[in-house]
């Protein structure tokens, strides 16, 4: 019942695309599809390749005869065969390189297995077994995916790039230097594979074209000793470089980037801690691009954020954050919410800034650390003559004097969380706001069920990873999931339809309001504060929507012709959203 259902709804969003107004846009997916192929070659193209579903009349026109089976299944069918052979596979890293092995071949059937699979299948092609799939990339790989530019051929960046189209050919590029992976630290050359990851959930969750991306890996060498010994290693074997020499060579690769693809948006993805927010400043206030670790994480939390205070009923003007962890992630945090204070009560983002309080190895942050504290850090540094040594500067202190509403850890320091905190912050508010987000689930701040327990069960809480729901009084409580996932592909695919200039902070203001509208906490307390990603979908089209009509009010969209009427806007954005969908293949240069 379930796939009727699927069916007779995919049917009615592919009539929707093509009565549409809009089904004349470049990226309108649907259609024919024009291929330059024939014979073998159009069954090694992973972008045209139908395998067992080619009809009988695209057999005849390209040549396929003789080369496979003769009798013609449906797209359905081959995500039931491919879903058994998934399921066969012994364990997540045997699935991970199964799915990587179908994209190289059927990139359709990929995503339609995926997005019929998706809560399944999103830990094995994501966090956590890509992780373990880019710990091993020198000894798994196949069949290399992306663009490897290396710091030792700098000269070569153009041609590198050239090979993967034209001006108009690259809405989306994911880049990554891979000293920062996932929680596993420097992955080198391996780190390609979190920039293919990432697009694919751009696609799977926005309608990215796959045809229009490009991962990148940045490869500067690696400080991994396994790696650097291992002789199977891909990547530049040498230290990893820094300094002048990183700087050029990132610089080289933006401009060049710009210059080769005018239209895309850039996603840094997993720099380190001493790059991520220098590079994000250098590159934010003149071209179009996103770091997820920092903006991302920043939007997911600040949805959640946004839903709690809802629920809890407290004004953006009273609430007080501590955030326990002050690096990419823990700052990113405090940036988006000082960002949605500062926009929401017409205060300056400085006085935004002193409702939040971060901490760090030092404990809390202070203008007297001086050069210890980072760019990111500094303008969240208290006066020392505000906050006097004798109150303590360690995270109970800081709760005692704060009494605040929220607890954001980003630590990666495992149980920070203590009960003795917990319960001091359970004194002083109705309804504790507390998210452990730090990943993988070993380094998490306290366990859901530790802090369920601890405040008689009146927290609101999210985690970074996954967990089980918690039972207050008889009844269960469903514990939400701080997934990027829910948030930076719907802003990519606003940026890249408006064509926006930059990506500004009421953009991103307004990316975790429209993700927060789709909280099911709203409608009932015992739910997520945050939707899941198997309907993230539909939430993309929302956080769209809400980037656009913000790059459009401040000037900054540069596409053409975009609808200003909700509705108008909404088919516009689905029109050019692509679907794992079989599409009538025609000759190149053919009608």
């Amino acid at each position: 019942m379930h796939s009727v259902q699927s069916a007779r709804m995919l049917t009615m969003s592919i009539q929707s695309k093509n009565l549409s107004t809009f089904r004349h846009l470049p990226r309108a997916a649907s259609g024919p599809l024009q291929c330059p192929y024939e014979g073998k070659n159009v069954l090694t193209s992973s972008q045209f390749n139908k395998g067992s579903a080619f009809t009988e009349e695209e057999r005849k026109t390209f040549n396929l005869h003789g080369l496979l089976p003769p009798n013609i299944q449906t797209l359905e069918e081959q995500v039931q065969r491919a879903s058994q052979q998934y399921q066969s596979c012994p364990d997540a890293l045997a699935k991970n390189t199964f799915m990587a092995s179908m994209k190289a071949q059927n990139e359709v059937l990929y995503y339609k297995l995926l997005q019929t699979h998706l809560k399944e299948m999103f830990g094995v092609i994501y966090t956590p077994t890509e992780g373990d799939a880019i710990q091993k990339y020198s000894r798994l790989l196949r069949k290399p995916e992306g663009c490897f530019l290396n710091i030792k051929d700098q000269n070569r960046i153009e041609e590198c790039l050239s090979n993967f189209g034209r001006r108009s050919d690259v809405d989306y590029i994911v880049v990554s230097d891979g000293e920062q992976i996932l929680g596993i630290g420097d992955q080198g050359v391996g780190s390609i594979l979190i920039s293919v990851a990432k697009l694919v959930l751009t696609t799977l969750c926005a309608g990215i074209h796959p045809s229009r991306q490009l991962p990148i890996v940045l490869d500067c060498g690696t400080d991994n000793k396994d790696l650097l010994n291992d002789e199977l290693y891909l990547g530049l074997r040498q230290p990893r470089v820094r300094g002048k020499e990183y700087d050029q060579f990132v610089e080289k690769f933006v401009t060049t980037a710009r210059k080769m693809f005018p239209k895309a948006y850039i996603h840094f993805e997993d720099f380190g801690l001493h790059n991520a927010r220098r590079l994000l400043n250098q590159y934010r206030p003149h071209i179009p691009c996103f770091n997820d670790d920092i903006q991302g994480t920043g939007c997911v939390t600040l949805a959640a954020l946004m839903t709690s205070f809802h629920v809890c009923n407290v004004a953006l003007a009273d609430v007080r954050v501590v955030i326990f962890g002050s690096g990419s992630a823990g700052t990113g945090i405090a940036e988006q919410v000082a960002d949605t204070i500062a926009t929401e009560t017409s205060r300056t983002k400085q006085e935004a800034s002193r409702q939040i309080w971060c901490l760090d190895k030092p404990g809390i942050l202070l203008k007297s650390h001086g050069d210890r504290l980072t760019a990111a850090q500094a303008p969240f540094a208290r006066d020392d003559k505000d906050w006097p040594k004798e109150r303590g500067t360690d995270l109970l202190s800081v709760v005692k004097e704060v009494k605040p509403h929220a607890l954001i850890g980003t630590s990666t320091k495992p149980k920070a969380f203590t009960e003795k905190i917990i319960r001091e912050m359970a004194k002083h508010v109705e309804h504790p706001i507390i998210f452990p987000l730090s990943n993988p689930t070993r380094l998490h701040e306290a366990s859901p069920e530790d802090i369920n327990h601890w405040t008689d069960g009146r927290a609101l809480m999210a985690t970074g990873s996954a967990f089980p729901p918690v039972e207050r009084n008889g009844v269960q409580y469903e514990v939400a999931v701080c997934n990027n996932s829910t948030c930076f592909p719907g802003i990519g695919l606003g940026a890249v339809l408006s064509r926006t200039r930059i990506l500004s902070d009421r953009m991103l203001v307004a990316a975790a309001k429209a993700l927060a509208s789709h909280s099911p906490a709203l409608q009932d307390r015992t739910r997520s504060l945050l939707p899941g990603v198997e309907k993230v979908r539909e939430i993309s089209v929302d956080i769209a929507r809400a980037v656009i009509k913000i790059a459009i009010e401040e000037g900054h969209a540069q596409e053409e012709g975009v609808p200003h009427d909700d509705k108008d806007l909404e088919e516009w954005i689905r029109v050019q959203m692509w679907e794992p969908i079989y599409r009538p293949l025609v000759k190149a240069g053919g009608n």
